[in-house]
């Protein structure tokens, strides 16, 4: 059995809840919904704050790889190219290497787009 008590000015309804004492005789407790949702939404908040900053750092990070990388020569003199001369040329080329810096100044403005336009 749930009975509700008459809300103050402006607050919502409160609901009380029937359980058993155990001696037999019902005991009214009162639901606090609004904590609860106060705490998962206070959950809620966090973990997008957590993961807006994981998404900035990763973006972050990914992005000077790819911008400082392509123009070390472990880029193209590596062990996995070794055998693959043909492929060392293609990686090797300017054009392959702007590329990737392109892409990597796209991800850092995006990581900085995000942070800067992050709302709660």
């Amino acid at each position: 059995m749930t009975a509700e008590r008459e809300p103050a000015l402006g607050a919502a309804p409160v609901q009380l809840a029937d359980t058993q004492l155990p001696g037999g005789g019902p005991q009214f407790t009162q639901l606090d919904s609004h904590t609860e949702r106060q705490g998962r939404s206070g959950l809620r908040l966090w973990s997008h704050r957590i993961s807006v900053l994981l998404f900035v750092f990763f973006c972050a990070v990914l992005g000077v790889i790819l911008v400082v990388f392509p123009w070390r020569d472990e880029w193209t003199n590596n062990l996995v190219l070794v055998n693959y001369p043909a492929f060392q040329d293609f990686l090797s080329s300017g054009f392959v290497r702007g590329l990737c810096t392109g892409l990597g100044l796209l991800d850092i403005w995006i990581g900085f787009w995000e942070a800067v336009h992050y709302h709660e």
